[in-house]
């Protein structure tokens, strides 16, 4: 199986990656996989200049001269696809949004309408095959309302990805927090193995790997300084 990791992340140590690279070593414990971990930071991507020059070629190529044809070269052969990130302003950084944007190449400029009603550009490889994975930490204390933005994207770029959205990823850092930190590691590896098993994961399981580590009127208490 061929596994892209598309690491958002802007800073060396994340939060969010340390659960993403926990998930990896449950998802591919046999090492039989070929991962291709792309950390976006370490990338020149160019913002998609809105020329369609992809859509006049239609060879599946970026005519900006920078490594996103590189990434789009491995994004076209995958059969998983996870998307790792911090939440920025309710949704995804800026040079990993960049990345996303710039995958137009994979698809035509023809508009085809769904059976829900919904239109698309028809698809220059075919998706139907690709599992994508999204994991996003935030620093808040819980879920309500601030994935809410980030989940409708990621419905309407990739069908219906499995998600996992986890509060409270700054407490990953916090030598204290070890004790609630660790089972939730250890939550994300086991959570590959069934991944690697099924291509999907129980609702069970992603409420598991959600629940915020500490109470929220703790961690609201610890951030500002009380």
């Amino acid at each position: 199986m061929k596994i892209l990791v598309l690491n958002g992340s802007p800073k060396l140590k994340s939060d969010t990656f340390r659960l993403t690279d926990a998930f990896l070593k449950g998802l591919n414990r046999t090492g039989e996989d070929e991962v291709h971990l792309v950390h976006v930071r370490e990338k020149q991507i160019s913002p998609c200049h809105g020329c369609f020059s992809c859509w006049q070629r239609g060879d599946g190529r970026c005519v900006i001269d920078d490594d996103q044809n590189a990434i789009l070269d491995i994004y076209r052969e995958a059969d998983v696809i996870i998307w790792s990130f911090p939440l920025y302003c309710y949704g995804m950084p800026s040079h990993l949004k960049a990345v996303l944007d710039r995958t137009i190449p994979l698809v035509k400029m023809k508009m085809v309408q769904n059976p829900d009603g919904t239109v698309r550009h028809e698809p220059l490889v075919d998706f139907s095959r690709v599992h994508t994975l999204v994991i996003c930490g935030c620093g808040f204390p819980h879920r309500k309302g601030n994935f809410d933005a980030l989940r409708a994207m990621c419905r309407a770029c990739f069908g219906n990805p499995t998600m996992i959205c986890v509060p409270e990823t700054p407490l990953l850092n916090v030598p204290e927090a070890a004790i609630v930190a660790e089972p939730l590691l250890e939550g994300f590896e086991r959570a590959g193995e069934e991944y690697a098993a099924a291509l999907t994961l129980s609702p069970e399981t992603i409420s598991g790997l959600e629940k915020p580590m500490i109470p929220m009127e703790e961690y609201i208490r610890h951030v500002n300084g009380g």
